[in-house]
C-alpha cells in the first residue's frame, strides 16, 4: 500500500470548524475518516464535506493517494506510531488545522472550578465564602514572593496557579453573592483599566520612554478615575505595617503634605522614624528586616544544630 495519510489535529477549545485554509483545502481536496463523536465532524458535514465514520483509518485509505483522519488533539500518538510501522514513516503527516491560541488554558481553570464549586463537586470549596478564602489569598501571595525571591523558576510557576486559584475561585463565589459578577466580569475590568491607563501604549499619546514619566501618567489617570479626596485613599490597610508606612509615607511626600513624625519614645514612633529614614536613603524597610530576620534565622537554626549535634 502506498497510501499516504494526513492526521488532522484540531483544538477542542475552540468551536468546531475554526480551520485554517490548508486544513479545508485537505479536507475539500482528499477523502475524510473519523472515529465516531469526533467534534469536527458535525462542522465538516455542514460544510459539505462527507466524513465516513470507522475504527481504523486505513479501512478506507485508498491504494494510492491522500486521505484525511481527523485526529484528536494528542495527534494521536499511539494511532500515528502504529500507522507509520505499519504504511512507513513518510506515509503519516500531521496537519495542525487549529491550534490553541496564547491563555486558552485559562478557559480550563475556568471550568474546572466552576464544576468543583457547583452541586456535586467539592463540599470544601462550596462551604467557602470571600472571608473564609482571604487568609489562604494572602498566604498564596506570600509564597509566590517567597519564590521570587529565591530566584527558584519552577516554585513560582506553581505558587502563581495557587494565586490563580484563589483568582477564580472568589470569582466563581461572587455568582451567588449579593453583588453578582463572573471572572469575565473580573477579565474585563482589568482589560479596560490597563487600555486606559497607558495611552501611552494603546492611545493616540505619543509614546512615553521615561519610567518616572510612565508612573506619574497612571497616577494622574488613577487620581482622576477615583476622584478621591485624600491621597491616602486606596492605600491597603491590611499590608504589613513597615510596607504600609513606607507607603503613606511616599505618597504624602509625593503630594507636598510633610507633617511631622512623631518624637516620643515609644516603639510605635521608634519604628516608624526607622522608616523615614530609610524611605530618605532609598531603602525598602520591609525588605530590609525580613533579610535581617532571615539571617537571624538562620543563626537560630545553626544553634540548633550545634546543640544537637
Amino acid at each position: 500500500m502506498t497510501g499516504r495519510l494526513v492526521l488532522l489535529l484540531t483544538s477542542p477549545r475552540l468551536p468546531a470548524g475554526v480551520l485554517t485554509a490548508d486544513a479545508w483545502d485537505a479536507l475539500r481536496r482528499y477523502p475524510v475518516f473519523a472515529a465516531a463523536r469526533h467534534p469536527q465532524v458535525a462542522a465538516v458535514e455542514a460544510a459539505g464535506v462527507a466524513v465516513s465514520l470507522c475504527a481504523d483509518p486505513l479501512a478506507g485509505l485508498p491504494a494510492t493517494g491522500t486521505a484525511v483522519w481527523l485526529a484528536g488533539p494528542d495527534g494521536d500518538p499511539e494511532l500515528a506510531a502504529d500507522l507509520a510501522r505499519r504504511l512507513g514513516p513518510d506515509a503519516v503527516v500531521r496537519l495542525v488545522g487549529s491550534a490553541d491560541p496564547p491563555g486558552v488554558r485559562l478557559l480550563d481553570v475556568v471550568t474546572v472550578i466552576d464544576r468543583l464549586a457547583s452541586p456535586g463537586g467539592d463540599p470544601w470549596k462550596r462551604a467557602q465564602t470571600h472571608q473564609s478564602l482571604a487568609r489562604f489569598l494572602l498566604e498564596e501571595a506570600y509564597e509566590a514572593f517567597d519564590a521570587i525571591a529565591a530566584g527558584d523558576a519552577g516554585a513560582l510557576r506553581e505558587e502563581l496557579g495557587d494565586v490563580l486559584l484563589q483568582v477564580v475561585l472568589h470569582a466563581r463565589l461572587a455568582q451567588q453573592g449579593p453583588v453578582p459578577f463572573t471572572v469575565d466580569d473580573v477579565a474585563g475590568d482589568l482589560v479596560d483599566k490597563l487600555v486606559r491607563r497607558n495611552p501611552h501604549v494603546f492611545g493616540a499619546a505619543g509614546a512615553i520612554e521615561d519610567l518616572d514619566a510612565i508612573v506619574e501618567q497612571w497616577e494622574q489617570i488613577k487620581k482622576a478615575e477615583k476622584a478621591r479626596l485624600s491621597t491616602l485613599d486606596g492605600i491597603a490597610w491590611s499590608q504589613p505595617a513597615l510596607a504600609l508606612a513606607e507607603k503613606v509615607l511616599t505618597r504624602a511626600a509625593r503630594a507636598g503634605v510633610a507633617p511631622p513624625v512623631p518624637d516620643g519614645d515609644g516603639l510605635g514612633a521608634r519604628l516608624l522614624r526607622a522608616v523615614v529614614e530609610a524611605v530618605a536613603t532609598g531603602q525598602d524597610a520591609e525588605a530590609e528586616l525580613r533579610a535581617a530576620v532571615l539571617g537571624y534565622a538562620g543563626a537560630v537554626r545553626a544553634a540548633e544544630a550545634a546543640g544537637t549535634g
